[in-house]
């Protein structure tokens, strides 16, 4: 039986959610307003940034420096094409681990989540060295190739996760009909994880779109994301506010678009297989 719940705790729990999700949301709506003012009101007191003056000059002043829509096309190229990369080995290893299970399955998964937790730094110069050598220092292909090695670990755990709430008899009834190992991948068992598949693709294209460290230490002009892009506006002259605030609300803006669009899709994927 369903416990029920009073008037005042739901209005009490909305108004919780409601400050904790100004609070979060408040940073970025800051970056918003400071993008529509000059670097003179910019950095005054707050509430005399609220009331000067809007203007569309810093948007002007950043397109006008950068190549915005170089750096959206390396950031699109580098997170769809990482993820996709990585939903291509991570396939079939989380069929193998969720249908074809051994002693040592969780053990694999452990060692795959491990290694998230070592430093990128740690990591940092023999990559770079190895990107040097092979000519891929500062393209779209090395940071394709290191964010897909990066993320992998999360995308085989998510599927790994989502494959293992379909049951195995349809895969049996499906080979009993003479369905062989691809057909069964493909037209069996991805279709029935989609909801999950799609949750998987959108969390790692946000990754990889917000990935800073190796965009910013494995690319300089001619692969560089909407992360060096932001980057850019910090330099030793000082820090230009609006300036700043602009190129990042141009560089975020994409991705908070497509997270609102696609939030359904995602809460979806993410509580797939949650209630039986």
């Amino acid at each position: 039986m369903a416990r029920s719940v009073s008037n005042s705790r739901k209005a009490l729990n909305t108004a919780v959610a409601a400050t904790l999700g100004f609070l979060i949301f408040f940073p970025i709506l800051w970056i918003v307003v400071l993008s529509f003012k000059s670097e003179g009101d910019a950095i005054r007191a707050p509430l005399e940034v609220l009331t000067s003056g809007w203007t569309f000059e810093s948007y002007t002043a950043v397109q006008e420096r950068s190549d915005y829509f170089k750096h959206f096309s390396n950031s699109v190229i580098i997170s769809v094409g990482s993820t996709l990369l990585g939903l291509l080995i991570a396939i079939p290893a989380a069929w193998a681990m969720a249908f074809v299970p051994g002693k040592r399955t969780k053990d694999v998964l452990m060692w795959m989540l491990s290694t998230k937790m070592l430093p990128s730094v740690g990591v940092l110069v023999p990559i770079y060295l190895i990107f040097r050598d092979l000519g891929i220092l500062d393209s779209r292909i090395g940071l394709v190739v290191v964010l897909t090695l990066i993320n992998l670990p999360i995308i085989i755990w998510m599927l790994y996760t989502y494959f293992r709430e379909i049951p195995g008899e349809i895969l049996e009834a499906a080979r009993m009909d003479g369905a062989s190992l691809r057909s069964e991948v493909l037209y069996v068992l991805t279709p029935m994880a989609v909801p999950g598949m799609a949750s998987t693709v959108l969390l790692n294209i946000i990754l990889a779109w917000n990935e800073a460290f190796w965009t910013l230490n494995l690319t300089a002009a001619k692969a560089a994301p909407l992360t060096a892009f932001i980057a850019s506006y910090s330099s030793p002259e000082g820090l230009f506010y609006a300036k700043l605030s602009a190129a990042s609300v141009m560089a975020i803006a994409p991705i908070l678009i497509m997270g609102w669009f696609s939030q359904k899709q995602l809460v979806r994927g993410l509580t797939f297989g949650a209630v039986k």
